[in-house]
């Protein structure tokens, strides 16, 4: 039993957050009911967002709030704190958090003890000194950006029907997706999927007028479904006339210019970067020992390699592949294993606080499921094949088991079943972003926000 009152410090509200919040939860339910344990959860966003449903979130099939959890409700024993933690001094066990609150006082940081603490704080886009990225660049890792996207897409084709100028045409209907992981290739094939469809109402607008591009640096994309189904995608996506370019990099963006490395310019308004993700920047802000690629070093049981009290998992953790044959592998930074990872890591915490030996994580990489668009897909799933409509059944099936809460999957289900027997929704919301500029300029303040001014626009 828990002698004394454990202060439990959970930096992150993703995958990792959320599901080793709630598994503590449920393990440490009598602790908390006494009073012997407490949780707090730091996380910037009050949910967790659902990552693989941000596709169909930007095509329309999904509710942006369908695709989040709110943690509030499902974290129902735990302390939830908005706010970001800045650094973090395990020595002392005091970490630096800025909120709301603290950032409309003075700006300085409250400081939060604890006694175990979990860093989960995930990863960040991984942008590159490309010139031109950071003004034009547009990211895919939250809803906010999915969301954001799909309303730029559509007000491109607005801007594409309305103007008689053919560079401005052509520019606006170039959509140039850099990156061939799963982000770039299933927002690409559902984005072009949608924009196909919604080309029917535009009396001077043909599919064909429209150019999707994708830039990927290797040899080959979806490298989680294997080399078959890579090619196999790669062949489903050019019969769609959208641009594979391997083995090519985005050199420039400046100007609204994406200029490649094989000597192709394309004017475009639309560059989506998913080309990788790195660990998030507060691990760097610790005193906890980290990998050459800035990861946090970890050991099989999701403990921090030589920090006691501190634990880690997903995509900020370095945690060693005990399943795989080669030595010194370690778990891919993904879903299927932050979710794992996120089990053993409660469990394991509930452990140490009784005193009784810890779990070990292993898990053998089941395979991946990827959408294309609707009714299309790739799959590898325990060394077996499926593409079309059985892999994109088979992907909606385990995203859908996968999803948190009956609630969500509920939604979920009855919007698919909805999208089923009616028409896709085509409307861009884009004003959303800027809800003030009607109000400013009635009231005799600055014009509304000029899509000009606007790096995505």
């Amino acid at each position: 039993m828990v002698k004394e009152r454990a202060r439990i410090l959970v930096v992150g509200g993703g995958y990792v957050g959320m599901y080793t919040a709630l598994r503590l939860q449920r393990k440490l339910k009598a602790e908390l009911n006494r009073g012997e344990a407490e949780i707090t959860v730091v996380t910037p966003d009050p949910y967790m967002t659902y990552q693989p449903f941000l596709p169909e979130a930007a095509a329309g099939s999904i509710s942006p709030r369908h695709v989040v959890v709110p943690l509030r409700r499902v974290l129902d024993r735990c302390h939830v704190v908005v706010g970001e933690v800045t650094s973090i001094d395990h020595a002392v066990r005091t970490a630096a958090v800025s909120t709301l609150a603290t950032a409309g006082r003075d700006g300085s940081a409250e400081l939060f003890g604890y006694d175990e603490l979990v860093l989960a704080p995930g990863s960040v886009s991984r942008a590159l000194p490309v010139p031109g990225l950071a003004e034009y660049g547009i990211g895919f890792k939250t809803v906010e950006e999915a969301i954001g996207l799909r309303n730029h897409v559509i007000e491109q084709m607005d801007i594409a029907s309305s103007t008689r100028d053919p560079a401005v045409r052509d520019a606006a209907l170039t959509f140039v997706f850099v990156g061939g992981g799963y982000a770039g290739v299933e927002a690409l094939g559902e984005l072009e999927d949608m924009a196909r469809y919604t080309a029917r109402y535009y009396h001077n607008l043909r599919p064909e007028d429209m150019k999707w591009i994708l830039v990927e640096a290797t040899d080959r994309i979806l490298p989680e479904v294997g080399p078959e189904m890579g090619r196999y995608t790669v062949t489903q996506l050019r019969r769609r006339n959208i641009q594979v370019l391997l083995n090519t990099r985005l050199e420039s963006c400046a100007d609204r210019v994406a200029v490649l490395s094989d000597g192709q310019r394309f004017p475009t308004r639309t560059l989506v970067w998913t080309a990788g993700v790195k660990p998030h920047p507060l691990i760097a802000a610790t005193d906890l020992p980290r990998t050459d690629r800035g990861r946090l070093r970890c050991t099989a049981q999701l403990t921090v390699d030589g920090a006691e009290h501190a634990w880690a998992a997903g995509d900020a953790a370095a945690v060693p592949d005990v399943t795989a044959a080669e030595p010194g592998t370690e778990t891919a930074p993904n879903a299927q294993h932050a979710v794992r990872q996120a089990r053993v890591l409660g469990d394991n915490i509930a452990h140490a606080l009784r005193g009784e030996p810890l779990e070990t994580y292993a898990h053998r990489y089941a395979g991946s499921v990827a959408s294309l668009g609707l009714h299309k897909g790739v799959a590898h799933v325990y060394g077996r094949k499926l593409r079309g409509y059985p892999a994109w059944f088979m992907h909606r099936a385990y995203h859908l088991s996968r999803v948190p809460t009956v609630n969500r999957k509920a939604r979920v289900l009855a919007e698919w079943t909805l999208a089923g027997l009616f028409k896709r929704e085509i409307v861009s919301l884009g004003s959303l972003e800027h809800p003030r500029a009607e109000f400013e300029l009635a009231a005799g303040g600055k014009p509304p926000h000029s899509p000009s001014d606007d790096p995505k626009g």
